[in-house]
């Protein structure tokens, strides 16, 4: 009678080997989503610098039309008002309005315009009027009547 001999060749990866896998995978993903993650605010910053432009042109051509300032964005009818982070584009009439101390200030508590304020709140939906508090630091602002737009942590 044959005896039948089974030879245990099993292939496959053992405990080890899977282990070292999944720390290495790991470790990449942690090093990857920050950076993707910051990849994406950057789009939206710049998106944002360029509907904030869009809108003061906008602002710029109801001006010479109507020979002053609308008084809100909705004056303007724009299709879309809603920064990348899905909050509304903040607008405040500042030339010959009556509401001056609402308008956003420089770290010298100066105003940033004097014209008018259009602004994002940024990544946090945040935003306070002297752009040296920390809720600011994130908002998209355009300031020195339309010569700086970007982030109020660089201006």
């Amino acid at each position: 009678m044959a005896s039948c001999k089974t030879k245990d060749n099993a292939e496959g990866f053992s405990l080890v080997e899977l282990l070292i896998v999944v720390a290495i995978m790991t470790t990449v993903a942690a090093i990857a989503v920050p950076s993707y993650n910051e990849c994406i605010n950057n789009a939206r910053i710049v998106k944002a610098i360029g509907d904030i432009k869009k809108i003061g042109s906008d602002v710029s051509l109801y001006q010479l039309a109507n020979n002053q300032l609308p008084d809100s964005l909705d004056d303007l009818q724009l299709e879309n008002r809603t920064d990348p982070w899905g909050n509304d584009y903040q607008y405040l009439k500042i030339a010959g309005g009556k509401d001056k101390g609402s308008c956003r200030k420089d770290k010298f508590l100066n105003p940033l315009n004097n014209d008018f304020d259009l602004y994002s709140k940024g990544r946090d939906g945040e935003s306070i009027s002297p752009l040296t508090a920390q809720p600011s630091h994130d908002d998209i602002v355009r300031a020195s009547n339309g010569g700086f737009i970007g982030l109020a942590a660089n201006y």
